[in-house]
């Protein structure tokens, strides 16, 4: 008796987010969940980054077309601070280790311009999201109540990417 194991071999392809991105990157935060009037600050955002009048960091996980993406930018008035304020995987493509890998390739690219901390902010009631920060090395450093509604904390969690 034989035993016949094929796998298949994802690449990942994580490379600086082009316009021509901007399309699929908004129907991945539709599909998550974001609301028509998040999904229109998004799109501002990216129209500033990719005006060239920004210092942001775009990120688009590409598979034949994107699949992820990850939009961190600095804190003002801060010494080597940033924060990741998008990471999303479309939901067709979760759970193969790539959100794990976007936000390593983030903090690899932070490292390397000598930034000391990257704080996330969350949904208390976000538990999955909350896991996932855990995983990766993230400490909830903060809650504030009700700040995004009456019920609606918001999780400030961080990691130390300098010693």
């Amino acid at each position: 008796m034989f035993l016949i194991c094929i796998t298949t071999v994802v690449a990942f392809m994580i490379r600086p987010t082009i316009p021509d991105d901007a399309t699929a990157l908004l129907a991945i935060a539709e599909a998550i969940g974001f609301e028509p009037d998040e999904c229109k600050v998004l799109s501002e955002m990216m129209a500033d980054y990719f005006s060239g009048n920004s210092d942001h960091i775009w990120l688009t996980d590409d598979e034949d077309g994107p699949v992820g993406v990850a939009y961190c930018a600095p804190e003002r008035m801060t010494n080597g601070t940033w924060n990741l304020l998008f990471i999303a995987i479309h939901p067709e493509a979760q759970g193969q280790g790539r959100g794990t890998l976007l936000i390593e390739h983030v903090e690899q690219l932070l490292k390397e311009q000598n930034v000391r901390l990257l704080l996330v902010e969350t949904l208390a009631n976000f538990d999955r999201t909350r896991a996932f920060y855990c995983k990766c090395g993230y400490v909830e450093e903060a809650r504030i109540r009700d700040f995004y509604d009456t019920g609606a904390d918001k999780i400030v969690y961080r990691k130390l990417l300098l010693t």
